[in-house]
C-alpha cells in the first residue's frame, strides 16, 4: 500500500509552535527537520503570500512526502532540500539565503521512520538493523552492534541511553554475536530483554530495550553532535527578533538546548522566552501518545 502523509505525520505541539514562532506575512522561516511537512504546512499558511519556508531533511522518503503535501506552493514560497541541518551554512549559500526570521527544530525519530519496519528504528516492528535517517550514510546499527568493542558499546549505551545496566547489556551483545551475528531488531530486542530480565523493569513504562535502541540510533546518526553544531552556528543566520523553537524528546537533547540557550542569554544574544520547557496538553497526549515526551524551548535572538 502506498503511504500518505495523512497517515504519517501528526505534528507535535502544532499550536504552540505557530504561536511562539511569532509568524508574520513575508517571513523567511527554516524548518530544519521538515519531515512529512505537518508543521511546515501550518507555517506556510501564516507567512504567505510573500514569505518563504526553507525545509531541510536528511530522509529522502520524508522529503518526497513533504513535496506532495506542499505541491501547491511554488519555489518562491517553499524550498525543500535534502541535507543535514548541521551543514546549514553550505545549504544557505547554495540557495542564496542570508538571514531568516525564525527556525523550527523537531528533533528525534519521526513517525514515518518508527512505523517503517524496514528502517529498523522501532522495538515494536521486526526489521533489519539499520536506523539510518539518511540512507546514504555508511554507518548502520548492524555495524555498531556487530563490530563495536564491548567497551565502546557500554559507553554508548550508558551515555546516549542513560541505561544503568549498560555494562550487562554490552557484555550480552558481545557474547551473543560471538555465536551468531545480529541481523534484526528482534535479535537485539530479545538480547537486551534477556540481559535485564531479573532487573526492576516490571513497573516501567519503557520496554527494557528502549534505552539501548535510542543509544544506538543516536550513535548511528550522530544526533547530539549535529545538534550542538547547528545551535552554535545559528546566530549568524538569524535576524534581530528571530525566534528559534526546538522540540526535543529525551533529556540529552533537552539538556543541550537548555545549556546553549542559557549561555547565549548570559552573552546577551538570546532572550529566553520560556525558562521551563513547554509540554503537550493532556488532550494532545490522548490524541497523539508520542507527544508525551516532547519538550519545547524557545529563544529570541536580540542582537
Amino acid at each position: 500500500m502506498e503511504k500518505t502523509y495523512e497517515f504519517i505525520h501528526n505534528p507535535v505541539l502544532k499550536n504552540e509552535v505557530i504561536e511562539y514562532l511569532k509568524l508574520e506575512k513575508g517571513d523567511k522561516i527554516l524548518d530544519a527537520t521538515v519531515g512529512s511537512a505537518g508543521h511546515a504546512e501550518l507555517i506556510l499558511k501564516n507567512i504567505t503570500p510573500g514569505g518563504l519556508l526553507i525545509g531541510i531533511d536528511k530522509d529522502v522518503e520524508a522529503l518526497e512526502l513533504a513535496k506532495r503535501r506542499l505541491n501547491h506552493y511554488n519555489s518562491d514560497s517553499c524550498k525543500l532540500i535534502h541535507g543535514k541541518f548541521e551543514n546549514l551554512d553550505a545549504i544557505f549559500r547554495k540557495i542564496n539565503i542570508g538571514r531568516i526570521d525564525g527556525a523550527l527544530f523537531d528533533l528525534g525519530v519521526s513517525s514515518l521512520q518508527l512505523d517503517s519496519p524496514e528502517r529498523g528504528f522501532s522495538i515494536m516492528h521486526n526489521g533489519p538493523l539499520d536506523m539510518r535517517m539518511d540512507l546514504s550514510d555508511e554507518l548502520t546499527a548492524w555495524r555498531v552492534v556487530n563490530k563495536y568493542s564491548q567497551e565502546k558499546l557500554q559507553k554508548i549505551i550508558k551515555d546516549y541511553g542513560e541505561e544503568r545496566y549498560a555494562k550487562r547489556i554490552a557484555r550480552s551483545i558481545v557474547n551473543m554475536r560471538e555465536k551468531t551475528p545480529f541481523k534484526t531488531t528482534e535479535d537485539l530486542r530479545n538480547c537486551v530483554s534477556r540481559a535485564v530480565l531479573f532487573q526492576s523493569r516490571r513497573h516501567s513504562r519503557l520496554h527494557a530495550a528502549t534505552r539501548t535502541f535510542q543509544a544506538i540510533r543516536i550513535e548511528v546518526n550522530q544526533e547530539l553532535a549535529a545538534l550542538m553544531t547547528v545551535i552554535e552556528s545559528l546566530p549568524q543566520f538569524l535576524n534581530h527578533g528571530a525566534r528559534v523553537v526546538i522540540i526535543s524528546f529525551h533529556s540529552l537533547e533537552d539538556r543541550i538546548v537548555k545549556n546553549y540557550f542559557r549561555r547565549f542569554s548570559k552573552e546577551g544574544t538570546v532572550k529566553l522566552i520560556n525558562k521551563k520547557p513547554i509540554t503537550a496538553s493532556p488532550s494532545e497526549i490522548d490524541m497523539n501518545p508520542r507527544s508525551r515526551s516532547a519538550k519545547m524551548r524557545v529563544g529570541e535572538y536580540i542582537r
